[in-house]
């Protein structure tokens, strides 16, 4: 990625931040902070306005509570719906039969379905995660793949081209996906762009694309589209659910299955 991209993202990621924190910005403080010019501030809040991330308000932006554009650490999630994310994972793991080649993708819900597969003799393990890679080595029995790449600490991930060229020569029976925001118009997000471009390879070689949610992340976007809703065969998700996210979801052809 050009060194100007970068920089271009990783300004607007520390705006989101800002909001987060304080629930609102001014223009004249962060051309301050960024050392860079007011237009350049008000491109960035009326891209991340676009990608509803915010709200712009006169000389800045205020906070949308309806968003999520942090990144948050992977031990914060592990304290949040709990229950709902165990039982999701317990339905996921039911989903998987030996012999199959799946992919678990990182996050907090997907760590929960291998805590279950316990009854599984054989099976093929594609996993960009290093707290998932930690629990499989508890089955001897299974063939655990890491793709490689650079490390995201906030999510204990592997992402990057690494992992990209590496995963395009697999083809597997289901992915097992996480987000952190899902709009039922428009798809499910990432506040990662490299998570993002590494779960768009997964998608391409999966015969059947299984998302893993908690209703609360219902309703919300974030940075990045990971995909539309039409490349997903089922949502696992919780008693929370929307009932217009289901409907939309299940008019689509989309399987719902509700823990």
């Amino acid at each position: 990625m050009p060194r100007k991209i970068r920089n271009t993202v990783s300004r607007r990621k520390k705006i989101l931040e800002r909001i987060q924190e304080t629930g609102e910005v001014l223009i004249a403080g962060l051309s301050k902070e960024f050392d860079v010019s007011e237009v350049t501030i008000r491109n960035d809040l009326d891209y991340l306005e676009q990608k509803n991330l915010l709200i712009r308000a006169r000389g800045g932006a205020i906070h949308s509570d309806s968003h999520v554009g942090i990144d948050q650490r992977l031990a914060e999630k592990n304290k949040l719906h709990t229950e709902q994310k165990a039982a999701i994972g317990k339905m996921a793991a039911s989903l998987i039969r030996d012999g199959e080649t799946v992919i678990i993708d990182s996050g907090s819900t997907t760590a929960e379905i291998v805590k279950n597969l316990g009854g599984i003799r054989q099976l093929n393990v594609i996993t960009n995660a290093l707290n998932i890679v930690n629990q499989l080595m508890n089955y001897t029995n299974f063939n655990v793949i890491i793709p490689g790449g650079y490390l995201r600490q906030n999510s204990m991930s592997l992402v990057g081209p690494l992992a990209e060229n590496n995963l395009q020569g697999f083809y597997v029976d289901k992915l097992f996906l996480s987000t952190d925001g899902f709009d039922t118009d428009h798809g499910i997000y990432t506040p990662n762009i490299d998570e993002a471009h590494l779960n768009i390879t997964m998608i391409n070689i999966a015969k059947d694309v299984i998302l893993v949610t908690d209703s609360s992340k219902f309703k919300r976007k974030s940075l990045a589209l990971i995909c539309t809703i039409d490349k997903l065969r089922t949502v696992i998700t919780d008693r929370g659910i929307p009932a217009d996210d289901r409907y939309k979801l299940e008019a689509a052809g989309i399987q719902v299955i509700v823990v």
